[in-house]
């Protein structure tokens, strides 16, 4: 038997504990499963037993399937979780599941396995797998309908999100709520199975029940997911394998449902979700950083700025229980500032995602201040002012006096210099990077820049603190843009040129929504504001190469006054109150003769040529990133799109995707679109390695 399995027969209770921290993953390779299987057939035979007991050692159940074993073959002699499964469904003593902690995925397929189940208060119980572009495939699909309806199957299967311990026993996955210590509650649960001669209660013989015409039924759950879950074949698999196990008997339906899934860890989509898992959790880590760099303590927090992204920032803090001090020059700033993280707040509250008692307890730790005087308790100061270098600076060198000695002291600058904003304080070491994205409060990307001299300790505290505020942190290095706006600022140069050769806003934008973009480049422009862009071009005139090509269709349309839906129109008009795009003739005759001024014969120009120019300016500009080391590693390019820009996740990444298509592909077309457009098409080195070499990015 594993020795990552116990077993021992206590009071006729066969109890078999799962051993595999930090989670208990349910490992084919480790042993794990055999173990299980090997307690269960020992107790089957031993008269001694009269019900087996499945928990987990630590503080949960199960966590699911060692994600790290998908695709690979399987280990001769050692069973996996379908094995023990099936052999479950033959075994004539009852079985109880004690459920606790984080329970997913396999885990709980193992869990609907056993005949009855009880739980501890703070459990999270859920399939999630369909977030990996792949679905239950030990019998999930099959034996949590069976229980719960079809409806409710359907919701839980297809978004993959858990239920609390109260949610499940009101909808029968839990037959029993227990408190105290779980291990003896759970014994206690099993003796009382026992001694009321309760039946086998098996799932896999229970029928699917259906609320109305199941024909109907299917019909519009399949038409609502087709719809909701455009670009992800796993939602739509899913509900095939819930009707599976409405209409076939439980033997069929877990046939059809392995198949499914064996389709799904083959394709594309749920290679690159699985990608995003792992790259997610490789971002945590910072080469270069010993694992035992001391943390600095954050108990308290200030941000300069009440504005936008000064109140989203505090707004984080708050949420994670830390008080923060935000300083503004005005009190009437100040005011304007709380006010809309007043309305936020209400907001959720509104739609029921956050209590009115949690909404005052976080308004509580928000403090406003107007003298710099005020925030040298901080732990950690983040400056949240106007993009301005001059401005920035000055704002650094109050920072610096009134701020206590350790404390960190950080910008949220998007595109700016940190080792220039560093050097104006007495304490380079202290200063670092937290780029948050716009809204703060909302956004999950913090790229963290390291400068020049910032400690390792502000680094490894400035990672653990995005995690305390739940942010994915990815460290970067100082450049103009840093990963992420360095690359979107090529993607948008690359989608004004289409302009100027012959596509419209709406050929873009819809090219790239087909992609997997939530908006495209113009739509996205509209949103966010034409006048910030605009700005920022005409600061950067005087400095501009003049025999560069530049595209003046934005600032013609900024000096019309169209700045977006701010004012209803920009690339689009907008009627009154909708943020629907209109394509508007007015903005295709500026485009037309701003083509013709530039001495540029429009054309027609193809969806691929789009999507290459566009997608593939990211990758070359990632390549440079990966080659000057701004970027530790492909995936941290990958995750700041996934999480900062909007890029489909199931294309796993500029990084990623470049990988899918091919780098070698790639690298042909930058060559090509160098030929014909010059040198924003020059290829970056590493492409033109990896292209030449048959190489990828990730791995």
């Amino acid at each position: 038997m594993s020795n990552i399995i116990e077993y021992e027969v206590k009071n006729h209770v066969g109890v078999i504990t799962l051993n595999n921290p930090p989670v208990n993953a349910l490992s084919v390779s480790k042993g794990l499963l055999q173990g299980i299987l090997d307690a269960l057939k020992q107790g089957d035979h031993d008269p001694a037993v009269r019900v087996f007991l499945l928990i987990g050692a630590g503080r949960n159940f199960s966590g699911g399937a060692d994600i790290s074993e998908f695709g690979k073959p399987p280990v001769p002699g050692m069973a996996n979780l379908r094995d023990v499964l099936a052999y479950m469904d033959t075994i004539t003593k009852p079985i109880v599941a004690a459920i606790a902690g984080p329970t997913m995925g396999g885990g709980l397929e193992l869990a609907l396995g056993a005949h009855y189940r009880c739980a501890i208060t703070g459990a999270q119980i859920g399939l999630p797998e369909v977030k990996l572009g792949i679905l239950p495939g030990a019998g999930g699909t099959q034996r949590l309908p069976r229980l719960v309806g079809a409806a409710r199957g359907v919701e839980m299967i297809v978004s993959g999100d858990p239920v609390s311990t109260e949610k499940a026993h009101e909808l029968g996955i839990v037959d029993e709520i227990v408190t105290g210590d779980l291990r003896a509650s759970a014994i206690a649960f099993a003796t009382r199975v026992v001694r009321e001669s309760r039946p086998i209660r098996r799932a896999s013989a229970l029928a699917v029940a259906v609320d109305g015409d199941v024909d109907a039924f299917f019909t519009q759950a399949r038409e609502r997911i087709a719809r909701e879950h455009r670009g992800y074949p796993a939602p739509l698999e899913c509900l095939a394998c819930v009707e599976a196990a409405t209409r076939r008997p439980f033997a069929e339906g877990v046939k059809f449902e392995r198949e499914r899934f064996e389709h799904l860890v083959g394709t594309t989509e749920s290679k690159a979700l699985r990608h995003a898992f792992f790259a997610e959790r490789a971002a945590n880590k910072v080469r270069d950083l010993p694992d035992d760099t001391p943390l600095r303590e954050i108990r308290t927090a200030a941000v300069i700025g009440a504005g936008t992204m000064g109140g989203g920032i505090a707004m984080n803090f708050a949420n994670a229980g830390i008080p923060v001090k935000v300083l503004e020059a005005a009190q009437d700033r100040l005011d304007k500032g709380f006010e809309t993280i007043r309305r936020n707040y209400a907001a959720t509250v509104a739609k029921g995602r956050l209590s009115q008692d949690a909404m005052d307890r976080r308004m509580g730790l928000l403090t406003g201040v107007l003298s710099y005087d005020d925030i040298g308790d901080a732990d950690i100061v983040v400056e949240a002012v106007f993009e301005e270098m001059d401005v920035k600076k000055d704002v650094f060198r109050k920072i610096d006096a009134a701020a206590k000695p350790g404390a960190i002291l950080a910008t949220n600058t998007s595109t700016l210099d940190i080792d220039e904003i560093a050097a104006v304080t007495s304490r380079p070491a202290d200063v670092i990077g937290l780029h948050f994205f716009s809204p703060a409060n909302v956004m999950r990307l913090l790229e963290i820049v390291r400068g020049a001299k910032t400690a390792n300790d502000v680094i490894a505290t400035s990672m653990k603190l995005a995690k305390t505020i739940r942010k994915v942190g990815v460290l970067v290095g100082v450049c103009d843009g840093f990963v992420g706006n360095r690359m979107v600022h090529a993607y948008f140069r690359e989608a004004g040129f289409l302009l100027e050769e012959g596509a419209l806003p709406q050929q873009v934008d819809r090219v790239m929504e087909e992609f997997g973009f939530a908006m495209g480049p113009f739509r996205v422009s509209d949103l966010a504001g034409l006048d910030i862009g605009w700005a920022i071009r005409k600061r950067q005139a005087a400095t501009r190469d003049p025999n560069e090509r530049y595209s003046t269709i934005a600032d013609r349309i900024c000096e019309k006054g169209r700045f977006g839906q701010k004012t209803g129109a920009g690339y689009y008009r907008y009627e009154t109150g909708s943020r629907k795009p209109i394509p508007d003739p007015e903005i295709e005759t500026l485009i037309v003769e701003a083509s013709k001024e530039a001495g540029i014969e429009r054309r027609e120009i193809g969806d691929q040529e789009i999507l290459e120019r566009c997608v593939y300016q990211l990758v070359n500009v990632g390549a440079e990133l990966l080659e000057e080391g701004i970027a530790q590693r492909a995936s941290d390019i990958d995750i700041v799109y996934l999480y900062g820009y909007g890029f489909p996740r199931y294309r796993g990444g500029p990084m990623f995707y470049a990988d899918t298509v091919g780098l070698d592909k790639v690298l042909d077309a930058v060559r090509g679109y160098e030929a014909r457009f010059g040198r924003f098409w020059k290829p970056a080195p590493l492409l033109e390695r990896l292209g030449s070499e048959g190489g990828r990015f990730n791995g």
